[in-house]
């Protein structure tokens, strides 16, 4: 017997950005389709038109993006399938697992009211549920609503929370549309789910309390659950729901802070899923090894160091090519000019030597100062401090033997370690003078790996500049 293939979904609403908990939701929706060879969905729950924006749309497009989590065909518009929604409304009107309500607000709200008063369920209990449509009124609007079990109780299995169970009398006859003839959300979520064969539905768990009034919906039409994995919200460091107040929350701002996406896949994947005692793995490792079994049921920390450290450890194995494009696209983003080909390949030529300690883009870009300026050099306060008299006199010795030593590291090292003791130093009283030379910072790879990429004429060049 054939297995049903895996079908996940992100569905996100554009009334914002992607924020970093919708982002590892969908991270672990794609992780869970691709280690299964299922498909991973994509749909915009844009029905609230008054804030759902095209600009939005796109942000969320280009973070997923960013993150490189593609996803399978075309995304899907819930507002565009609108009339397929009301289509099953009407559906389950004719099959009385829905009915038509003509209550109004004034009817309803005197109802809570009196409720409230009494100590009773304010859930609405429409006169309408069972009535006969010789009492219809002529031409008075109504609602749809669904007929919801009022006895016993009702359960959901969910992957992360475990068996959940509720009693249906706190289950309200939903409404699933409105007088004007509009499908609700509730609804539209139900419908859109089963049209696109989505088997597994993973969100935050603050969707929990909607998985049992959409199992109505499943129920009332016959149709088989998915599976629902309920994920424990992300936290900030103080214990409390990730927001502003903790700093960046927006996948966006971490592409435009300089933060690889490798990382971040890693990072956010570890955020609330654990495989052993795993913390740094590969997309491959990670494709291969989700399982919802693996996520915790208590809420996730954030935590920016922890971050910074497999954002380093990401960059360090990095493919130099692959790296220099993730660049490119940072610099896109933050609205820096492109880099020139000179640029590019000085910069291919040097990543060996600058991606080893940078946790983030603006770190290497600093490192890599060297290869992306040109002479006449001008060194920061910094390093220009290292540049005196007697410095300048020892580079201006150092130059003719350059030009004439084999250029390689050894060689190199040699030549440069035999001046500074016949001046009476070690090596490192030369380091910093050669480093304001070479590129004027004194963040840089070491002075004979600047060399070894800017070749012999250019690095003789800026230390007889220098030296001058």
């Amino acid at each position: 017997m054939s297995q049903t293939p895996v079908v996940t979904r992100f569905a996100p609403s554009p009334t914002g950005a992607l924020h970093i908990g919708g982002a590892r939701t969908a991270l672990f929706n794609w992780l869970y389709a691709r280690g299964r060879s299922g498909k991973f969905l994509l749909r915009i729950e844009d029905t609230d038109r008054a804030r759902s924006t095209d600009e939005n749309t796109r942000a969320i497009l280009d973070g997923l993006s960013w993150l490189g989590l593609d996803w399978d065909g075309e995304p899907i518009s819930q507002a565009a399938r609108a009339e397929r929604h009301a289509e099953v409304a009407r559906q389950m009107l004719a099959d009385g697992t829905a009915y038509k309500c003509f209550a109004t607000q004034a009817e309803i709200e005197a109802f809570r009211e009196e409720a409230r008063a009494l100590g009773g369920s304010t859930l609405y209990r429409s006169p309408w549920r069972d009535a006969s449509e010789a009492d219809y009124p002529d031409d008075a609007p109504f609602v749809i609503r669904l007929k919801a079990p009022r006895e016993g109780a009702s359960t959901i299995h969910d992957e992360v929370q475990g068996e959940i169970t509720i009693g249906n009398d706190q289950l309200d006859d939903m409404v699933l549309l409105r007088s004007d003839g509009s499908p609700v959300y509730m609804l539209a979520v139900v419908v859109d789910d089963h049209d696109m064969g989505v088997t597994h539905v993973i969100r935050g768990d603050d969707h929990m309390t909607n998985a049992h009034r959409q199992a109505l919906i499943y129920r009332a039409m016959g149709w088989e659950l998915p599976v629902f994995a309920h994920v424990p919200l992300i936290f900030g460091p103080d214990g409390k729901k990730l927001s502003k107040r903790h700093g960046a929350t927006g996948a966006a701002e971490y592409q435009q802070m300089g933060y690889p996406s490798a990382g971040m896949r890693n990072y956010l994947t570890r955020l609330g899923w654990s495989h052993g005692d795993a913390e740094f793995f590969t997309d491959a490792e990670a494709r291969e090894w989700f399982d919802l079994k693996g996520i915790g049921k208590s809420p996730a920390r954030f935590d920016t160091k922890k971050l910074e450290n497999l954002c380093r450890q990401h960059i360090a194995i990095s493919d130099d090519a692959a790296l220099l494009h993730e660049l490119e696209a940072f610099l896109a983003a933050t609205g820096q000019l492109p880099l020139t080909e000179g640029q590019r390949e000085g910069l291919l030529k040097a990543m060996p030597h600058l991606k080893d300690r940078a946790k983030i883009f603006p770190e290497l870009i600093e490192k890599a100062h060297f290869v992306l300026t040109e002479r006449p050099i001008v060194p920061d306060e910094k390093s220009a401090k290292s540049l005196d008299d007697v410095s300048r006199g020892i580079l201006a010795e150092l130059t003719p033997q350059l030009q004439t030593a084999s250029w390689e590291r050894d060689a190199l090292e040699g030549v440069v370690t035999a001046l500074a003791e016949t001046h009476g130093l070690g090596l490192g009283k030369l380091a910093g003078p050669l480093r304001a030379a070479l590129a004027g910072r004194m963040v840089s790879p070491s002075v004979f790996d600047m060399m070894l990429v800017l070749g012999r004429d250019e690095s003789v060049a800026r230390i007889e500049d220098a030296a001058a």
